[in-house]
């Protein structure tokens, strides 16, 4: 997709206040807008006018994305790199009711915005209660960083969360805040946590949400599969070919696994109930690497020597139909 300089689009410096960024925008929306303008293109641009703003204009998405810097160009082929701005808090609209008329209903975003924010409605939900509208504070979004062990067993931990402010002059500034967070016992990934009212304040309303995004960490030994976790585990040859009972680690604590004889590399075995806690709870897969001891003594060569001798094993059988 391509990137979009958003400053460069309402043509403001990335210094520019808040108030220089709106007389910018109503400046360019009234140029551009398809009922009245003549200007080639006009309804494009200014969809590119009503998106930059969108972007501008909130303190938490503009934080979010000068997180990307300015080395970007305009019309450059871009990704945004994983990860890219994970402790900033971003709006996070409920869509559909609430969508003003005129010029910000239906904005259709490009595929850059919904990569970067998500596609989401930039407008909050009213409520409708009472002599006049009241305007329920905004949702708010941030990604929840965790070990596969934090996700099995849950608890309470400290978030802390980068929160941009506009200042009395109008410039950005950005400040941090520490949350406390309940984690249920077998968090999903990408499963969101709702802390109820510690979202924007409302204006009227009650406020919004903090919906926390899950996000599992890779771990050295267990590839997660839903709630299904698997483990490879080494056992020495004469284990797989004789059985053996082996001890085996577990998200839950080490337990003793039975090889049957014969096993062979590759093999699953599977543990039920052993994966992250549900209703059904996750399973583990055990999936066994037969690992050869070094020949790297005149005892270990004599052994694989009497082996060969002895033994007979063709691993190529089945490749010359023999």
């Amino acid at each position: 997709m391509e990137y979009r300089d958003y400053y460069q689009v309402l043509g403001v410096g990335r210094g520019a206040t808040a108030d220089e960024v709106k007389r910018a925008y109503r400046k360019l929306a009234r140029k551009f807008h398809p009922d009245v303008s003549k200007e080639k293109n006009a309804e494009a641009r200014f969809k590119e006018v009503q998106e930059a703003y969108e972007v501008l204009k909130d303190p938490q998405k503009r934080a979010a994305y000068d997180e990307l810097g300015s080395e970007f160009r305009n019309g450059q082929q871009f990704r945004p790199p994983p990860g890219w701005a994970p402790h900033f808090e971003s709006r996070g609209g409920r869509g559909g009711r609430g969508a003003r008329a005129g010029v910000d209903a239906d904005p259709g975003f490009s595929d850059f915005f919904s990569s970067l924010f998500g596609a989401q409605s930039p407008f909050g939900e009213f409520e409708t209660e009472g002599p006049a509208p009241r305007r329920r504070g905004e949702d708010r979004r941030a990604r929840l960083d965790l070990t596969l062990e934090e996700a099995f067993r849950g608890g309470s931990r400290e978030l802390t969360l980068q929160q941009p402010e506009v200042g009395g002059d109008g410039q950005l500034t950005v400040g941090e805040r520490t949350l406390r967070v309940q984690i249920p016992a077998g968090v999903g990934q990408g499963q969101v946590i709702r802390l109820a009212g510690q979202g924007a304040a409302g204006r009227g309303g009650r406020p919004g949400d903090l919906l926390l995004e899950v996000a599992i960490a890779p771990h050295r030994w267990y590839r997660l599969e839903g709630r299904d976790v698997t483990l490879e585990l080494p056992v020495a040859p004469w284990e797989a070919a004789l059985g053996a009972t082996v001890s085996t680690p577990t998200l839950g604590g080490p337990v003793e696994l039975r090889i049957p004889a014969g096993a062979r590399a590759g093999q699953r075995l599977r543990l039920r109930g052993r994966g992250l806690p549900g209703d059904p709870p996750g399973d583990q897969y055990v999936q066994l690497k037969v690992v050869l001891p070094p020949a790297d003594s005149p005892r270990a060569r004599e052994l694989y020597e009497t082996l060969a001798r002895e033994l007979p094993f063709d691993p190529r059988a089945e490749l010359d139909g023999r």
